[in-house]
């Protein structure tokens, strides 16, 4: 699994009521896509950066969505271009579904123990 940490700077500060508005405007486009397990928006709380947490199968599944458009797109709409960090998530633990998850590419040769 890969988490991708998407950050734009804002042009000027915003709230929360405000970002939550962009943001639930935008979140259709992200329903179904493929590859895609989870997605949080994030605002700082100063209000002056804002982004996504992203949770993804694959590294090919994340680069379908980062293309020059997707760039393009958020840099229009938020004044700056976007920073993308890419994080390996080797074991992801879900307290909602009670479970314990472990990449298949982490799980190889390893041994994986799940405690109450």
């Amino acid at each position: 699994m890969i988490v991708t940490v998407v950050t734009f700077e804002l042009p000027a500060p915003t709230t929360l009521a405000e970002i939550t508005k962009t943001f639930q405007a935008t979140a259709p486009k992200y329903r179904g896509l493929p590859g895609l397990l989870r997605k949080n928006y994030w605002l700082s709380e100063d209000g002056t950066r804002a982004g996504g947490v992203y949770l993804w199968e694959s590294r090919a599944a994340a680069e379908a969505l980062y293309t020059p458009d997707w760039v393009a797109f958020v840099t229009e709409k938020y004044g700056k271009p976007p920073r993308i960090e890419w994080l390996l998530s080797p074991v992801m633990v879900d307290n909602r579904a009670g479970t314990i998850e472990v990449a298949e590419e982490a799980a190889e040769g390893a041994e994986v123990a799940e405690r109450p």
